[in-house]
């Protein structure tokens, strides 16, 4: 089903968003964070374009109310398609609408979309501009410091000139170079060197803009350091590898009251929602996947990822093998503190 929940679309309400990843941030995925923030903003893996406008849009679209707020990030180049997909986007239920202006993949650069676009920013600028004109809800740009031989002083500023005065709602900045030719999408993510002093000149030139930081944040720590300077903070790989940091989340960045997350309730949460995958066809592993480092560096941990990572992906699995690791995590906490 797709979500029908109460927005906030007041975009400075986001301090903290988890980043869209291919093949990791699907709705199994947002379902988990969202049990371990009622705060940060969820974002969608990319769907191209083309895909919404021609494809099974249910398949690609649909998600779980709980998720809200969530942003759909789109692919693609095409100003009056982006705009169609937006517009199917806004009537799934979606809070945002983003465009991915960052990714280095060969598959999306033959399609003159995701980082390449870094240096097309009047093209950028129109496929902001339509889709704004089509839709009600916030429209926004992830997107590098620049690519290959581009000097980004330059260029990430004639990107955000433009996007802002096509009416982008936010910029999201990975605070790193993509080198479309000679680097993988994952040495992408690793080789070249951050620099997270260019996002903050960035922000000191656009005081009344909102411009978020994203590129190798750990820590909740990090993330508060980097809201002194910039108005949003986006985690990837570490909101992924180690989720139950989220469960920190609300109280680190949002000033809620400091709380002992109810680990327990969480995996009933999981339990119930792996029931109805499992109910409508899907297999446990489809959301156990993305739980495996749920207690990393805490007593039982390794257990807990021994067991979804044999027993959930077995035939038949069913959601009692959630509540069987989580056994063995409690077993854990019991014997040590004996």
């Amino acid at each position: 089903m797709s979500g029908n929940a109460k927005k906030d679309n007041n975009y400075n309400a986001f301090r903290l968003s988890i980043a869209p990843m291919m093949d990791w941030t699907d709705r199994h995925c947002r379902f988990l964070h969202r049990q371990l923030t009622q705060r940060a903003l969820l974002y969608t893996e990319m769907v191209v374009a083309d895909a919404i406008i021609q494809g099974a849009r249910e398949r690609l679209l649909g998600f779980s109310a709980e998720e809200h707020p969530v942003a759909l990030q789109l692919g693609g180049s095409d100003p009056q398609k982006l705009a169609e997909a937006a517009r199917i986007g806004e009537s799934f239920g979606y809070d945002e609408i983003n465009l991915n202006v960052g990714c280095p993949s060969d598959r999306v650069q033959s399609g003159t979309f995701g980082a390449c676009l870094m240096k097309t920013p009047e093209l950028v600028a129109e496929c902001v501009a339509a889709m704004k004109q089509a839709v009600k809800i916030p429209v926004t740009v992830k997107c590098r410091i620049g690519v290959d031989e581009q000097d980004p002083e330059v260029a990430l500023d004639a990107l955000a000139d433009r996007v802002f005065a096509a009416g982008v709602d936010a910029l999201w900045v990975h605070a790193r170079k993509a080198w479309l030719e000679g680097l993988s999408p994952k040495e992408n993510r690793d080789i070249p060197p951050l620099d997270y002093d260019r996002v903050y000149r960035l922000k000191a030139k656009n005081e009344n803009r909102f411009i978020g930081i994203n590129g190798g944040i750990q820590t909740l720590d990090e993330a508060l350091g980097h809201l002194s300077h910039v108005d949003g903070v986006m985690l990837g790989r570490a909101a992924y590898h180690t989720p139950g940091i989220l469960s920190e989340a609300d109280a680190a960045l949002y000033g809620e009251p400091a709380r002992d997350f109810d680990f327990a309730g969480l995996i009933d949460a999981m339990a119930a929602y792996a029931a109805r995958h499992i109910e409508h066809g899907g297999r446990l592993a489809h959301v156990t996947r993305h739980m495996v480092g749920l207690f990393h560096g805490q007593p039982g941990a390794r257990r807990f990822r021994q067991i979804l990572s044999t027993d959930a992906t077995r035939p038949g699995a069913g959601p009692e093998v959630l509540h069987k690791a989580f056994a063995a995590v409690e077993l854990e906490r019991a014997s040590r503190a004996a």
